[in-house]
């Protein structure tokens, strides 16, 4: 990953109207109008199709969103840049908790000791997860906050009196990306194996920058390919070992629920949870070692 001075940051803008380079402010609208589009389809299919697959669309489409935000901080208004930003966030954890009870059922299933046997009273949890995250999403109403959101940053955007150059923008926003993704690799590195948030911090940085890598890539110079390579392998390796620790957060939580199930039972499954956390750990540390 290339470095760039932290300079970059501070982005000087270029005020010549006349420039022939499209501006990052004029360009805005066409990578935050599609997304836009996207979760409002994904949180009306989520009102009739209650599938993991129709739930993980609308979280990614949300957390695309905010890392749009999340780079074009530097031309908004910061306090409503954070707002909206908050806001995706609120919406992406509505829709992520009935996922997060997918991926608990899905991981028992797979575990033997009696941990199938939790699976139905899971299940009937996942029912009141799902309930309580559609009412959030249509109490939200997602299509107005999200045309208003657009409308607003794109105003704001258009409105001003300098401009900067596409190409510029995207390459010192990747860059200072890039910068917090080495540092939360170094981090890492340098963590106890049992210092979770270590690596949840790389997984996070990791994905914001492959989103940004996915908008702006057209227009940066140079390819870009074997660095979206190497996040995928970062998100595949660290996304697989926060689904097995936030599952066994989410059980430990919900202990009460199981009342029914044999003791045993939830103990065997917190155990293998716990051996697949460690086993999980330990590639994600591989990894880390090798980029």
């Amino acid at each position: 990953m290339k470095r760039e001075s932290r300079k970059a940051d501070k982005l000087p803008v270029n005020s010549d109207p006349s420039a022939a380079a499209p501006s990052a402010q004029t360009a805005f609208a066409s990578y935050a109008a599609p997304l836009v589009d996207d979760a409002i389809e994904y949180a009306n299919a989520v009102r009739e199709d209650a599938s993991p697959e129709a739930l993980h669309k609308l979280r990614v489409s949300l957390r695309r969103l905010r890392s749009l935000w999340w780079a074009f901080e530097p031309l908004l208004d910061k306090g409503e840049n954070t707002r909206q930003r908050d806001l995706y966030k609120y919406l992406a954890t509505a829709a992520g908790k009935t996922r997060d009870w997918d991926i608990l059922i899905e991981l028992l299933t797979k575990e033997g000791n009696g941990a199938r046997d939790m699976v139905p009273k899971l299940q009937d949890a996942r029912v009141g997860a799902l309930a309580t995250s559609r009412e959030t999403l249509s109490n939200a109403d997602v299509k107005h906050l999200l045309r208003e959101a657009l409308t607003s940053a794109s105003k704001e955007l258009n409105t001003a009196h300098e401009r900067m150059p596409l190409r510029k923008f995207a390459t010192r926003r990747v860059a200072a990306s890039e910068r917090s993704l080495k540092k939360r690799m170094k981090r890492a590195r340098r963590a106890k194996r049992s210092n979770y948030a270590a690596f949840h911090n790389v997984r996070k940085a990791g994905k914001k920058l492959r989103y940004l890598l996915e908008f702006f890539e057209p227009v940066l110079s140079g390819g870009r390919k074997r660095t979206l390579k190497r996040l995928k392998q970062i998100q595949k390796r660290f996304g697989t070992l926060n689904d097995v620790v936030a599952s066994e957060m989410l059980l430990r939580d919900n202990i009460a629920l199981l009342a029914g199930a044999g003791v045993g039972d939830t103990d065997a499954a917190l155990q293998g949870l716990r051996k697949e956390r460690k086993r999980r750990m330990r590639a994600a540390a591989g990894l880390l070692r090798k980029l």
